[in-house]
């Protein structure tokens, strides 16, 4: 999923996004509730027709953004009440409040409040915060009102403890979602640890539902995931990375700062048919980069869609035809050793 967290994918108008192959954008309950707020969102007809998005859209339930707020929040029992790193408005977010403001932008996946536990983390506080997850996941559940073609997820929490993460598993079962996520990963236990964690989460997860690892992650990080039963991801990295003059190519990162491609005649991936591989060299990258124009940073966004969403397509071809582990080999090999040394 392209992350568009405050409904809009960064440098790249939809239909752009849609040519990428993108079938499904996220949102983030959070931004989207401070601004423009879910009652303007759902008057001027939710969150599909306001950002020209007629595809499928989930919304994350602001559980990691309100965990990144630190003293600027207070959890309990109930939900969580936070200042707006806006303007310093207090708000609070419940379970039942969560599922509304998702109602009010027309979610086609709504996730259930949780709290993304930080990390490192003791025993004590992970088992603390993800019982808290699990009764708001329960809470969810009970206020989400259910139709045809949408759905809710669950998320699995316990940071990288085994047990806790088991636990989670079984009360998520228990209370029957359409789709089960992975949170609480990728925030700094390095990809050894992550990968861990999965193998022992997700044998767990039933494997009719879809199995969504958030926030993840690089393109070696979504090939080991899918390899451990992962279907869904999103990352803000193909986007940020764009932004900063990194590339994502069938053969490594680059980096199109970088003085060597100053003369460099050649496309950027000769494998994309993306708008910046098609018609431009990676010397005239370069260039934009270089002169900060803004350019750049929306060819280079448009590209590193288009080569994750690719990526996604070959994966999806290769399990078809029961070949994943040999495509998972064939993308690592091409990848150059450090592309780009400071990529």
């Amino acid at each position: 999923m392209a992350v568009g967290t405050a409904g809009t994918v960064k440098a790249m108008p939809a239909d752009a996004v849609r040519a990428t192959g993108t079938q499904c954008v996220l949102g983030n309950t959070y931004h989207l509730m401070l601004r423009p707020g879910a009652d303007r969102i759902a008057v001027l007809g939710g969150l599909h027709r306001f950002m020209d998005w007629p595809g499928p859209i989930l919304t994350d339930s602001g559980g990691f953004q309100v965990m990144s707020l630190a003293g600027l929040r207070k959890i309990d029992p109930d939900g969580v009440t936070f200042q707006s790193h806006i303007d310093g408005s207090r708000h609070r977010l419940t379970p039942a409040i969560c599922m509304d403001l998702q109602w009010k932008f027309d979610s086609t996946i709504t996730m259930v409040l949780d709290e993304c536990t930080a990390f490192p983390a003791t025993y004590e506080i992970a088992e603390a915060s993800m019982e808290l997850s699990m009764r708001w996941a329960l809470s969810s559940r009970e206020a989400f009102r259910q139709r045809p073609g949408y759905g809710l997820f669950g998320i699995v929490q316990g940071s990288i403890y085994p047990d806790l993460r088991l636990r989670s598993v079984s009360a998520l079962k228990d209370i029957e979602f359409n789709g089960y996520a992975v949170g609480g990963l990728a925030v700094g236990e390095g990809q050894e640890a992550m990968l861990s964690t999965l193998d022992i989460t997700v044998p767990g997860i039933p494997a009719d539902a879809p199995r969504y690892l958030m926030g993840v992650g690089t393109p070696d990080d979504i090939l080991a995931a899918v390899q451990r039963g992962i279907d869904m991801f999103d990352c803000v990295i193909p986007t940020r990375a764009g932004r900063t003059a990194r590339a994502y190519t069938a053969s490594g990162v680059r980096n199109m700062r970088n003085a060597r491609y100053a003369d460099d005649p050649a496309p950027l991936d000769p494998e994309c048919l993306c708008p910046a591989c098609r018609g431009h060299s990676r010397a005239y990258l370069h260039h934009l980069f270089r002169s900060q124009e803004m350019l750049g940073p929306i060819l280079l966004t448009w590209h590193n869609i288009t080569y994750y969403q690719s990526l996604m397509r070959g994966i999806r071809g290769a399990i078809q035809v029961g070949q994943f582990a040999a495509f998972a080999a064939r993308t690592r090999a091409a990848w150059e050793p450090a592309a780009d040394a400071s990529a």
